[in-house]
Parts: structure tokens; C-alpha cells; sequence
């Protein structure tokens, strides 16, 4: 894979952070045309079809036989769990809150990947995770009071834990699959689970075909899913996994301030400070202390890689 300048990078990261938070309030507001399983359903199918037409270049790297269990479970940890859990959420949380719980996914990243990946744990990162902890638990303090919806923050809590738990099992099985294949499956077999999902409990006709909703549905599913994909590999491929993990907290701030703007949507102290407790726990738990770090490489090792 070519390696992106530094421009490039910068330009790829701007299109993904933003692409991916204003999604949250425009799905909110798709919501009101569709019921949320067949909206999701709907939205990563076409996604998925789109990465389909750079796919299928590479039929020779698929072998379906040997791996389809890898693409099913991770279809229905990444795309039907966490689409769906947060495409329902929607409807019970303002989009910036719900968006604000389920990033807080970095810091269950930090536990699971000990627990199974066999990643260091140091003190930087326990204190990380204590304040995300910390961070959920302010945001929550509303639902528990009565004041938000408590239902809304068990599925983005849901939708965090499922993200957590795929992307996981992503890392430990990546390597016996392509990874082009990897998301065009998974958005091909979530979708299908998803519209399947949504036949038995919901209802076709209760789709508005409105401009406003298929100009969403377009924009989500070209921009949010296949290119936001295609982008996010791009930058892992290429080395730069680390600077998108560092940036992700970014794209919660984005959805609360469209939605604050668009949606109407209240801008509360505890919304506020939570978010600043869940991105300084995210910034923690992706420091590394210098004597865990690998020595630097020389230029002639960089150019073997």
C-alpha cells in the first residue's frame, strides 16, 4: 500500500472524524422517516454493495470456505449489534449523548485487549480507565434521576461493548483474512441480518421515501460507511492506526456540537464534563510509557518496511 504524505494523512483523518460525527444527528434525524432495524439494515447493505465493487478484484484473497465463520461472527458483533443497538438507542438519548456513551469503546478496548490480546497494563492506563468509568457514570447520573432515558444508556452502553468486543476479535483473526473482504462482508451479512431483523418487527410501509431521508440514507451510507471504512483501513494499512485511535475522541465533540446546532439539543454540564472525563481517559489509555515502547527504527529498517 502507497504510503500517504503527511498532507494526504491529514486530509484522510479531517474526512473521517467528521464524516463519522455528524453521522450521529443525521441518523437521529433519519429516524423520523424509518424504523430504526430497517434503517440500519438498509444503510450498511448499500455500503456494503458499494465496497463490493473494490472487492471483488480480490476474489483470489476470500476464501469463504475456510473463513466464513470469522466474517459471521464479526458481522454480527460489529454491524448487526452495533448498528442496530445504536440505530434503536437513537430514538431514546439526544444523538451527542449517545454518541459521547458509546465512545466510550477505547477504554473497554484497554480492558478486552488485556484480558485476551495479552496487551501491557500500566498505571497510565488503569487511571485512564477510571476515569472513563467515571465519565459514563456522570453522563448516566440523569438517567438514573429520571431526567434521561436510562433504556438509551444501556444500548449505547451495548453498542460500545459490542464495537469493543468485534474490533478485538478483529485484531486476534485479522491475519487469516483480507481486509477489504473483511468489512465489505461484514456490512453484506450484518445488513442482511439487520433488514431480517426488521421484516419480523417492523414495517416496510413506515418508511417515508422522503427527499430529506434518502438524501441521509445516501450521505451515511456512501460517506459515513464505505468511504469512512475504506479511509479508516487506508490509515491503519499504512501505519497510521495510532493516530486514529488518538483522534476518535473528536467525533463525539463534533456530534454534540451539530446536534446542539441542528437538533437543538441541550448542551448540560454533566453531558460536558462526562465528555472531558472520557476523552482524557482515552487520551491515557493510548499513552505508552516510554520503557514499554519499542526502540526507534533506523532508516533502513523503515524502508524494508
Amino acid at each position: 500500500m502507497k504510503q500517504p504524505t503527511k498532507i494526504q494523512t491529514a486530509l484522510l483523518l479531517a474526512f473521517l472524524v467528521t464524516v463519522w460525527g455528524i453521522n450521529w444527528p443525521l441518523s437521529k434525524a433519519a429516524l423520523a422517516y424509518s424504523p430504526p432495524l430497517l434503517f440500519a439494515g438498509i444503510r450498511t447493505l448499500i455500503g456494503g454493495l458499494l465496497l463490493l465493487i473494490v472487492a471483488l478484484p480480490r476474489f483470489s484473497k476470500l476464501r469463504f470456505k475456510e473463513t466464513w465463520p470469522i466474517y459471521l461472527v464479526s458481522a454480527i458483533l460489529n454491524i448487526t449489534l452495533f448498528y442496530g443497538l445504536q440505530t434503536i438507542g437513537l430514538n431514546y438519548l439526544p444523538a451527542g449523548l449517545f454518541s459521547a456513551i458509546v465512545f466510550f469503546q477505547p477504554v473497554l478496548m484497554g480492558i478486552f485487549s488485556w484480558l485476551w490480546l495479552g496487551e501491557s497494563m500500566f498505571a497510565l492506563k488503569i487511571a485512564g480507565l477510571v476515569l472513563g468509568f467515571a465519565g459514563v457514570a456522570v453522563i448516566s447520573a440523569a438517567g438514573f434521576g429520571g431526567h434521561i432515558s436510562f433504556t438509551g444508556i444501556l444500548l449505547a452502553l451495548g453498542s460500545a461493548v459490542s464495537w469493543a468486543l468485534g474490533t478485538v476479535f478483529m485484531k486476534k483473526t485479522g491475519s487469516r483474512v483480507d481486509s477489504i473482504w473483511m468489512v465489505t462482508l461484514q456490512l453484506l451479512i450484518g445488513g442482511v441480518l439487520l433488514v431480517s431483523s426488521g421484516e419480523f418487527t417492523e414495517s416496510w410501509s413506515a418508511i417515508q421515501w422522503t427527499a430529506p431521508f434518502i438524501l441521509s440514507l445516501l450521505f451515511i451510507s456512501v460517506f459515513v460507511i464505505a468511504l469512512g471504512w475504506l479511509v479508516f483501513f487506508t490509515l491503519v494499512g499504512s501505519g497510521e492506526a495510532s493516530k486514529v485511535a488518538s483522534y476518535t475522541f473528536l467525533i463525539p465533540l463534533i456530534s454534540i456540537v451539530v446536534s446542539s446546532i441542528f437538533l437543538h439539543e441541550p448542551l448540560t454540564f454533566s453531558l460536558l464534563a462526562g465528555l472531558l472525563l472520557i476523552v482524557t481517559s482515552i487520551c491515557l489509555v493510548n499513552m505508552t510509557p516510554k520503557k514499554l515502547k519499542t526502540p526507534a527504527l533506523t532508516a533502513e529498517e523503515k524502508a524494508v518496511q
